[in-house]
């Protein structure tokens, strides 16, 4: 069915998969005019989906992570991080860009080019 996630086959490759920030400011009031449940439940019904703690980089709220699938890592793809998905239509822009394959599969819509930002890299503590 055209409208079901795509799932892993038992011994499959893995699939695209998308992290949604739900936290201090990703899926909060402070991001106004948002449906935020509406669009992880979106998210969720089409597309292997988990929601996160707060991923650091609220100043981009509401932030998206797209991960590769297997074969996109296998073709050289990173994770694709998407800031300041506040509308519908970005939404359905990344759902369709993941069901056609994602990073490294598919190439990313020029729309949501517009998204696409490089976090900040973490210090890390000795």
């Amino acid at each position: 069915m055209p409208d079901e996630p795509r799932e892993r086959a038992p011994g499959g490759p893995a699939p695209c998969r998308v992290v949604v920030c739900r936290d201090c400011c990703c899926g909060s009031p402070k991001v106004a005019g948002v449906d935020h449940a509406a669009q992880s439940a979106r998210l969720r019904a089409q597309v292997p989906a988990r929601i996160s703690d707060c991923l650091d980089v609220c100043d981009q709220a509401n932030v998206i992570v797209v991960q590769p699938s297997a074969a996109g890592r296998a073709a050289g793809a990173r994770p694709v991080w998407l800031g300041l998905v506040n509308d519908a239509g970005a939404t359905e822009d990344i759902v369709t860009w993941v069901r056609a394959g994602g990073p490294g599969v598919a190439p990313l819509p020029d729309v949501l080019d517009l998204h696409v930002f490089t976090p900040p890299r973490r210090a890390v503590r000795p």
